[in-house]
């Protein structure tokens, strides 16, 4: 069965992790995505964490560009920039992730793009904004978490910050990415007109951070980090990651005198709070020496029969071993034709009548060009070669690995 966004064509300029997170999203519901690429590749294509690459290839290019078609087309050559065109012409999406002012200066800005094609929904995701006073600055997630406050709400007082171990401002990015274009594409049953959708990694960040950005609003009040653990710092005893004698437990917001009293801690009797602000990390220090005496597993069945909120702390290693994530059957093969099988994680939402599928690999670099003129433009073979010596795809040099 088809995927319930079968029939919808994207064309794709994002690169590195917002922009390609997202379209590989809106790939998986079934859409046609077409990726435009620059003769040197999407910048990932030479960059993948841990250094790990598959027959030359990016794993973290991988991960992020299944489910696409990929095209090279050099948008300084006016040929490319008409090709690029006629594809919009024919498309229902545009997602593109570069500096503001970037797509103008090409002749790719929403406002021709629209004048051409009134029902197209346009998505422009960038660092901070639009405009404004960091609209110059580079928009890496890193350094969005730390200007949305994010990384000064980790770890222990005293400590440096604590950034989130994953691109969490990207990914958030994505997401709203792909919400917004399909509430744009919502509206365009309406009203039979596209629009421009605006999304930025500093908004994204600061969306899931709305209950602490409310809370210091409300009261006026910073709330330091504690120098226990506590795994918020807003938040009171005894919500935290628990030393055992061979790892760590999580232990979430409950009573506080059940849970010490289940632990063997008499100190707490009583003690209704699931939040304990006041001497927090006093309270935290007193639970975990109780919880250095039994094994991870020791608390987990004794713990989780009396219905308390816990889990264990896993590394990637058991994550890819845990029997719910395999339930979930999340974690699929690829069999891609050069770098061989490679697991990654497949799409999260199920659908009863739609679902969605892996039907393509994530493509070499302009792969899919010549197949991507035929079927969308009606492109001759002759066209092609005329476009090709015209300078449309430039020259293909992808990007070294770092």
């Amino acid at each position: 069965m088809a995927g319930p966004l079968t029939g919808l064509v994207v064309v794709d300029f994002s690169q590195l992790a917002q922009g390609p997170f997202a379209t590989q999203i809106l790939g998986d519901l079934g859409a046609e995505i077409i990726k435009v690429e620059a003769p040197s590749g999407d910048w990932m294509r030479g960059f993948s964490l841990q250094n790990a690459y598959a027959d030359g290839m990016s794993v973290s290019f991988i991960t992020y560009n299944r489910n696409k078609r990929s095209i090279v087309l050099d948008l300084k050559s006016p040929d490319g920039v008409d090709i690029a065109r006629r594809l919009i012409d024919r498309a229902d999406v545009v997602v593109e992730n570069f500096r503001p002012g970037v797509m103008e200066r090409l002749g790719l800005g929403y406002e021709t793009l629209a004048a051409r094609n009134p029902r197209i929904v346009y998505c422009a995701s960038v660092g901070y904004g639009q405009d404004g006073p960091y609209v110059g600055r580079p928009g890496q997630d890193l350094l969005v978490q730390s200007l949305a406050g994010l990384a000064s709400l980790g770890g222990r007082d005293q400590d440096p910050p604590a950034p989130a171990g994953i691109g969490v401002a990207d990914l958030a990015a994505g997401l709203h990415i792909v919400y917004g274009v399909l509430a744009a594409l919502i509206a365009r049953e309406r009203t039979g007109q596209g629009q421009r959708v605006d999304v930025n990694m500093l908004n994204s960040l600061l969306a899931l951070e709305h209950q602490e950005i409310a809370s210091y609003l409300y009261t006026g009040e910073l709330s330091p980090r504690a120098t226990s653990g506590i795994a918020s710092a807003y938040a009171g005893a005894p919500l935290g990651i628990y030393p055992t004698k061979d790892g760590w437990l999580a232990l979430s917001m409950q009573p506080l005198g059940r849970l010490a009293e289940l632990l063997g801690v008499d100190d707490y009797a009583g003690v209704d709070s699931s939040n304990v602000i006041e001497q927090r990390d006093e309270v935290k220090r007193r639970l975990e020496q109780a919880t250095r005496t039994r094994t991870t597993q020791e608390w987990l069945d004794h713990l989780l029969a009396h219905d308390v909120w816990c889990a264990p702390v896993n590394d990637l290693d058991r994550v890819a071993s845990d029997p719910q994530v395999l339930h979930n059957d999340i974690l699929i093969t690829l069999d891609h034709p050069t770098a061989g099988p490679i697991r990654v994680v497949g799409a999260p939402v199920r659908f009863s009548g739609t679902p969605s599928s892996v039907r393509g690999m994530p493509p070499a670099l302009g792969q899919h060009t010549a197949a991507i003129l035929h079927d969308v433009l009606d492109m001759t073979d002759d066209d092609i070669t005329h476009a090709r010596e015209r300078g449309a795809f430039g020259a293909v040099k992808p990007v070294p690995a770092a």
